[in-house]
């Protein structure tokens, strides 16, 4: 069972949360807007349902509540920044807004990070060049270990997730935001708690057999989409987002999951590409409609019983949410309130929905 709240109410009752626990309250209106954002494209295993793993590692001293984000190298349209081991969302939204800035200068600005967090859900982020008529792209390295290269049994790679936003006319964007892996880790900790079993093609256990029961999950890896594809996609996106940032990468990933004071040093990058700067604004936004069209119109395969673009349903999903709220399982709402109460906020249920 789930109960229904507004996602400004949500929003509210996190950064609440977030300023209970040190965080700054301008900076914690802005993770909670984030996460929130995830929740409300369909992510829930990307927005609250992840603050209060967050406060673990901030009250041991695993994420700095008060970074001093930063630019430490640049040049022309690149920058790389340090995010001083704030939350993740805070130092991609720094980047985010930096690297739209140098795109109206140069018509593209790629900013990537070192020393910072997870921060939930990655097409969250490469909707923000949006708002500027730009292209938005974000990498990240993921915060866990779950995937072994091709053929092997170590987990050296994570879900290192790719999403890329593009605008259109008269119709959603095209929002692709996928991870590397079949699914990601955030979907077996939902299926976990839901009490679900997990599709035999998620994971493997160290024999090379399925893995379906998401409570062994430890004992597992994720399995990469379309096999060594999505392994060379998950070490390319890692040497992209990690290594070129000076972030961690391979054996130095720490485990966000299960190590509460370690400093992670998490790497990401976000691109905002200029459309005008390389092509008539309102016609490439025209044609994205209407290749879009051209794709959903398409004749359908049996057994389907529609063509969507990508992003389609979880823009659906986020209109409805704005409209109807979104629903947080009891679960959840019954951890979330046991926080509250302990730092001092009035519990979510007490709260207005």
């Amino acid at each position: 069972m789930a109960r229904v709240f507004s996602a400004q109410r949500l929003t509210d009752f996190a950064a609440a949360i977030l300023h209970a626990e040190g965080v700054p309250q301008t900076d914690a209106a802005t993770i909670a807007g984030l996460m929130v954002e995830a929740d409300l494209l369909g992510g829930d295993g990307h927005g609250l349902f992840r603050l209060p793993r967050y406060c673990e590692r901030l009250r041991a001293g695993g994420c700095n509540a008060t970074p001093d984000i930063r630019i430490d190298k640049e040049r022309g349209a690149m920058a790389v920044v340090d995010g001083d081991n704030g939350f993740g969302h805070l130092v991609m939204k720094f980047c985010a807004d930096e690297a739209v800035k140098r795109a109206r200068t140069h018509g593209i600005g790629w900013v990537g990070a070192h020393h910072s967090n997870h921060a939930g859900a990655a097409g969250v982020y490469a909707m923000i060049p949006l708002a500027h008529d730009m292209i938005g792209l974000y990498v990240a390295v993921g915060s866990a270990n779950h995937m072994a290269p091709w053929g092997g049994l170590e987990a050296l790679l994570s879900t290192n997730p790719i999403a890329v936003a593009l605008p259109a006319t008269g119709r959603q964007p095209v929002l692709l935001d996928m991870a590397t892996t079949v699914a990601a880790y955030g979907k077996v900790k939902l299926a976990a708690q839901r009490g679900e079993t997990m599709p035999p093609d998620w994971m493997i256990d160290a024999d090379g057999n399925p893995l379906t029961d998401p409570l062994r999950a430890a004992e597992g890896l994720l399995m990469p989409i379309g096999g060594p594809k999505g392994y060379g996609l998950s070490l390319i996106f890692g040497l992209l987002a990690g290594t070129l940032n000076g972030a961690a990468f391979g054996r130095d990933v720490i485990d966000y999951n299960t190590d509460d004071d370690s400093v992670s040093n998490t790497g990401q990058f976000i691109v905002a590409i200029d459309i005008a700067s390389f092509t008539d604004l309102d016609h490439f936004k025209a044609e994205i409609a209407r290749i879009g069209d051209e794709m959903t119109g398409s004749a359908l395969r049996p057994g389907f019983d529609a063509i969507r673009m990508p992003g389609e349903r979880a823009l659906s999903v986020r209109d409805e949410r704005l409209a109807r709220g979104i629903p947080v399982p009891d679960a959840v709402v019954a951890k979330l309130d046991d926080m509250a109460r302990a730092c001092g906020v009035p519990p979510l249920q007490e709260g207005n929905a």
